[in-house]
């Protein structure tokens, strides 16, 4: 099963993300189209959206995205042995 996240207390960080913005960081490359991303300041957890935009990170869509690489992964090793 997945681990639940806890989120930084830091509030200094937070406060800088609200006024500078978040340093956002690639963690983990679902597709060609989807990635998730950390805030290397504040921790802040996000996703790209089927829009393209970027959504908050929750336990399902971590856990939709993870069901999505499987799947993809499996699928581009099909199309690379065929």
């Amino acid at each position: 099963m997945l681990k639940n996240n806890k989120k930084t207390n830091r509030p200094i960080a937070t406060l800088f993300c609200s006024f500078i913005g978040h340093s956002y960081t690639v963690t983990n490359k679902i597709t060609n189209h989807i990635n998730e991303y950390k805030c290397g300041n504040c921790g802040k957890e996000v996703c790209d959206d089927t829009r393209g935009y970027l959504e908050e990170l929750t336990l399902k869509q971590r856990e939709v995205n993870e069901t999505l690489s499987l799947f993809f992964k499996k699928r581009s090793k099909r199309q690379i042995t065929a």
